[in-house]
Formats: structure tokens, sequence, C-alpha cells
């Protein structure tokens, strides 16, 4: 069976409890008071979801996230949803977002492939009187700042739950140990803080770091730079991977290597592919960053907005959402 295949129909499988806990996570007096302020609205407000790519299971539990939170408040707003092919159909997103201007959403909600290309579009949206909300991964703030634009974060610190798993991982690695990097596509800010967070882990821990490369978020090339990796350097002992997508990929290299239980390997975003894995040690640690819960805070953010009559430029900055370590 293909392997996204096989991801996708765990994920709908295994999406429906954490997502219903996410959606009765708000006040019940901070939905009141929405709905209380919409209902005024003879038109409810449209919100798009505008996400990476739905072959990640970490996606397709946003987007269902975000489903179970319109089926319970229905008064609140309507929704839809999107998502690119890949984690590097940078263009395609654009097409999207472009497409929701046209289609006079009231609030655009973007967790954006790249954090620098996505901004042209999102100022497009802004200047067309769209709400914008960036989830997931931050666009980039210099950008922003020259585009004059304030776009509010809402997502976790992905430095600091990188460095969670790298202490966990350092803990059982000795100083002078080798490691690599599985990078995710190198241009998006989360990728750089994720491999900002290791390198700190490894750095203080006295580990080499040996390379940093780039899996660009996907399993397959999450494998091949792995397999380059062990290969180059056989006194590896541990691969520290950007996604869970990537964690599965180098999995299969280390088992191709025939070096398994020799060299560890850790991932980033608890999808459930990644647990058996846990459970049996081929994975050592990942981080949960509670997709379903950054969807639902990111249309929140917008429905606030909305029902406030803000402008863009009055949302305040960052709401950050938990990130936590994940082990056996």
């Amino acid at each position: 069976m293909n392997v996204h295949l096989r991801l996708r129909r765990r994920a709908l499988a295994a999406t429906a409890t954490v997502a219903l806990a996410v959606a009765f996570a708000l006040p019940v007096s901070l939905a009141q008071a929405q709905g209380a302020s919409l209902a005024a609205n003879t038109k409810k407000p449209k919100v798009a979801l505008v996400m990476k790519s739905l072959a990640n299971e970490f996606f397709l539990t946003m987007e269902n996230g975000a489903k179970d939170y319109q089926k319970h408040n229905p008064q609140l707003f309507d929704l839809v949803t999107n998502g690119i092919k890949d984690e590097t159909d940078t263009a395609n997103q654009i097409r999207i977002v472009e497409q929701m201007i046209v289609a006079k959403a009231d609030a655009i909600v973007l967790a954006p492939a790249d954090s620098k290309a996505l901004v042209p579009v999102v100022k497009k949206a802004v200047d067309a009187g769209i709400i914008v909300i960036n989830i997931d991964n931050r666009l980039d703030p210099a950008v922003l700042q020259a585009k004059n634009l304030n776009v509010p974060f809402v997502g976790p610190d992905n430095r600091k739950g990188a460095l969670k798993i790298g202490e966990y991982l350092a803990q059982k690695l000795k100083a002078g140990d080798q490691v690599g990097i599985i990078e995710g596509v190198s241009t998006t800010t989360n990728a750089q803080q994720r491999t900002a967070g290791f390198r700190d882990a490894m750095q203080r821990a006295g580990m080499k770091v040996m390379a940093v490369q780039s899996g660009a978020w996907e399993l397959d090339k999450g494998n091949a730079v792995a397999a380059a990796m062990l290969n180059e350097y056989p006194n590896l002992k541990a691969l520290l991977a950007g996604n869970d997508n990537m964690a599965l990929g180098a999995v299969s290299a280390v088992r191709a290597a025939g070096r398994q239980g020799k060299v560890y390997v850790v991932g980033y975003d608890n999808i459930n592919a990644i647990h058996p894995m846990l459970k049996d040690g081929r994975v050592l640690a990942t981080a949960d960053q509670y997709a379903a819960k950054q969807a639902v805070f990111g249309i929140d953010t917008a429905l606030k907005a909305l029902s406030s009559h803000k402008k863009q430029s009055e949302l305040s900055g960052m709401v950050e959402t938990p990130v936590d370590l994940v082990t056996k």
C-alpha cells in the first residue's frame, strides 16, 4: 500500500477524539461572546484554512480539528479548507490564497509553505480587507516589516520544542559523538528554528554535528538524506529529523544500513504513524505541537478580530501554543 495513503487512513481514523477534545477547549464565555456578536450579522464570516501538504498526517490532523470545531460551532462561521500537493509546492499555495481572495473570504488562516515567498500574496489579501492569521510556520518578520504588514502568529516555539528533544537524546549519547540533522524546507522559519534547537542541545552536550541537509519535510527525501549521511559518516550515532515524516524515512535508512540499535532517530510532530516506532525504540523521541489546537486557535483569533471589527494592523503579534516532548 502507498505509504502516504496508509498515513492518511491512519490519520482519518485516529484524529476524531483529539479533534473533539480540542473543539471544546475554548472557554464557553468566549464562544458565547463571539456567537452573540456574529449573530447580528445576516452573513456568517467565511474562514479559509490554507495548509501545507495534506500528504503529511500532521496537516490532516489540523484539517480535521478545524472541521470538527466548525461542526460544533456552526453559528460562528463557515469553513473552507485546502492544502498543497507537497511541502515545496509554494506556487500552488500562492494560487490557493489568490483564489480565496477572489472568493471574498473574510479571514485566511495560513500555514505557509515558505516564510518569505507567501508574504506578497498575504499583502494582497490584507489590502483586499481580509484578516490573515499565520499558524504553524512563521512568516519572515523582516519581510513582513518591509511590506509594512502585521500578521499575528499562532503557534509553538519550534526552537524550544527541538531543544527538548535534543536534550533528551543527549542523555543517551556521550560527548564527542557524531550526529546528523535532517532539516525541513530550509527557507521556512520552523525548519530553521528546529535545526537551531537541535544544534543548541547537541553543542551544549558536546556532540559533533557532522551535517545538516534538507529532507524537504518528506519521507522519501528524508530517507535519501539519512542514507547518504550514514554512508558518509559511518560513526554517526544519531539522526535528528525536523519532522516525523523525515524520521520515518530515517528509520528505513538505518534499517537498510544494518545500523538498527546503533543509531538513534528523533522526529517532531507526534503523528500517529510514529507511535509504534516510539513504542519499540526505532524512534527515541518526538514533539507534540497539537496540530488540531493550532488550527482552532488560529481560527478563533480570526473570529475575534472579525467580531470586534479590528483592522489587520490592530491585531496582537503572537499567541504561543504548547509543544511537549513525547517519548516511549
